[in-house]
C-alpha cells in the first residue's frame, strides 16, 4: 500500500519526540474536509491533509507548539477574512501527541482507512489498461489489473493487484460491491464476455467499456440476441471517458479516471445517508 509506506517513512523520520494527530472535529458551513479528516505533524514534516491553505498553516504551527512544549487544546477557527479564507465554514480541530510507544496506533489507523477504499478491476493490461492502472493508483482506491496474456500483465505498474487467468469473466464473481468494472481487453469476444457477467451483478457502482458508439450497438444487439435483460443495458457505460480529440492512453486514462472516482464516490455516499 503506498500510503501505508509513506505513513512509515514519516514514521523513521519523527524522532524522539514523536508526532501531533490533528483531526477535524467539528465542520459546520462550506470547508475544505469534513470530520473524517485527519493530518499528522512532526517537526519537521507533515502527513495528510485537513484541507490545506489557511487553515492547515494555522493547524500546523498549533501542533508544533504543542510538540515544543505549550498545552494542547482545541483550536476553532472561522474560515472567513480574518484568516484569509473564504470558505464561510466554521472548523474544530483537536490535537493529540502521539509518542514512538503509540506509533502502531496511527498505523492501524492508516491500514483502516486504505482498507475502506473502494475496488476497480480492469480487465486488461495494455497500453490503455497501464496508463489508466498508473492514473488510478493517486487516487484512494484499491486497483486491480486482469489479462490472460503473460508479457502485458508483467509490465502493470507497481501498487496494483495482479490476476493473471485464461478465463477473466471468472473473476467477475470476486469483485465487491460498490466496485466499479473497466473492461479494455485487446478481444471483442472477451469483452463480451466479461462485460455480461459484470451487468449480471448487482451494487456495482460502474460497469464501463472501452470502444465507441458503434461498439456499443454491437454489444447491446448480441447481448439481446443471447438473452440477456435489456434493462441491464442502461448500467453499462460505453464508450468510457469524454469525447475529445486526443485519443492518447494517457489523456484517456485522465478522464476515465475522473468518472470512476465519481462512480464509486457516488454509489458509498447513497448507501452512506439514513433511509428516508
Amino acid at each position: 500500500m503506498p500510503r501505508l509506506a509513506a505513513y512509515s517513512a514519516f514514521e523513521k523520520a519523527s524522532g524522539a519526540k514523536g508526532f501531533v494527530l490533528t483531526r477535524v472535529i467539528a465542520a459546520k458551513g462550506s470547508t475544505p474536509r469534513e470530520t473524517d479528516a485527519w493530518m499528522l505533524v512532526s517537526e519537521s514534516g507533515m502527513f495528510g491533509t485537513i484541507g490545506g491553505g489557511r487553515l492547515e498553516m494555522e493547524a500546523v504551527e498549533k501542533a508544533r507548539s504543542i510538540l515544543a512544549g505549550s498545552e494542547a487544546s482545541e483550536l476553532a477557527l472561522p474560515l472567513g477574512p480574518a484568516i484569509g479564507q473564504c470558505c464561510g465554514g466554521h472548523v474544530t480541530l483537536s490535537f493529540e501527541i502521539i509518542p514512538p510507544a503509540r506509533f502502531e496506533e496511527v498505523e492501524t489507523l492508516v491500514k483502516t482507512e486504505d482498507e475502506a477504499d473502494p475496488e476497480v478491476w480492469l480487465f486488461g493490461g495494455g497500453h490503455v489498461g497501464r496508463a489508466l492502472t498508473r492514473a488510478l493508483l493517486l487516487l484512494p482506491l484499491k486497483v486491480h489489473v486482469v489479462e490472460t496474456r503473460e508479457n502485458e500483465l508483467a509490465m502493470t505498474p507497481e501498487g496494483a493487484e495482479q490476476h493473471l487467468t485464461p478465463l477473466p469473466e471468472s473473476l467477475v464473481a470476486q469483485v465487491s460491491p460498490g466496485s466499479a468494472v473497466i473492461v479494455l481487453t485487446h478481444d471483442h469476444a472477451l469483452d463480451f464476455l466479461i462485460v455480461s457477467a459484470a451487468l449480471a451483478r448487482e451494487h456495482l457502482a460502474q460497469v464501463g467499456m472501452i470502444g465507441s458508439d458503434t461498439k456499443r450497438v454491437t454489444f447491446e444487439h448480441q447481448f439481446i440476441r443471447e438473452g440477456g435483460d435489456k434493462a441491464q443495458l442502461s448500467k453499462l457505460v460505453c464508450p468510457i471517458g469524454r469525447k475529445i480529440a486526443d485519443k492518447r492512453p494517457e489523456v484517456i486514462a485522465a478522464t476515465v479516471a475522473s468518472d470512476v472516482i465519481a462512480a464509486v464516490s457516488t454509489w458509498r455516499d447513497a448507501r452512506a445517508q439514513p433511509a428516508s
